[in-house]
């Protein structure tokens, strides 16, 4: 378990169905479109899969009110994936947050601290983010972490279609840290 002023971060329970239920039903950014939730069995089934992931992935917690308002999450990869051998210490955090709870500096809390967690437990060399260009929220939130923008990658990936059903390919950034950059290492 993680905490920052307001917020915990901890393991997923069982129980946290329906906030997971509240945020993921209508995803506010694209590459979040493709793991939406549309029924509450669909909820549950996805708390249960998060309670067993309790290394990497953590509900977002209200310490005053004890309400899920999010998650963060992100697992070790390799930094060479051409040598199945190579260290597993590079690692993509995503983040998600209820809408409602957008614009209050909590997904900066809560990623700041899950950040600092990569870094000093879990070994992490390297991190990386994708981010659409269309969500600034996104980038301003990486580069107040200190992430440096590394590429742009035209019409990278396509998570949602157009009206005529081609597919939308959007452009997405990437940005990256490196441990030896993280403050106070």
């Amino acid at each position: 378990m993680l905490t920052t002023e307001r917020l915990i971060l901890r393991p997923f329970e069982e129980g946290d169905a329906a906030a997971l239920f509240a945020y993921w039903q209508h995803p506010t950014v694209h590459c979040f479109v493709p793991s939406r939730l549309d029924s509450m069995e669909q909820a549950v089934e996805r708390a249960r899969k998060r309670a067993a992931e309790r290394e990497y992935c953590f509900a977002v917690v209200l310490k005053e009110t004890g309400e899920v308002i999010g998650e963060v999450e992100a697992y070790p990869e390799s930094g060479d994936p051409h040598n199945p051998d190579a260290p597993r210490d590079t690692f993509s955090p995503c983040w998600m947050l209820h809408p409602a709870r957008q614009g209050r500096g909590y997904a900066l809390e809560a990623t700041r601290a899950f950040l600092d967690y990569l870094f000093r437990q879990k070994g992490a060399r390297r991190v990386y983010a994708y981010v659409e260009e269309d969500n600034l929220p996104g980038q301003r939130l990486c580069e107040r972490l200190g992430m440096r923008r590394e590429g742009l990658f035209l019409e990278f990936v396509s998570f949602v279609s157009n009206p005529d059903g081609s597919p939308l390919y959007e452009n997405t950034m990437q940005y990256a840290l490196l441990r030896r950059e993280w403050p106070g290492l």
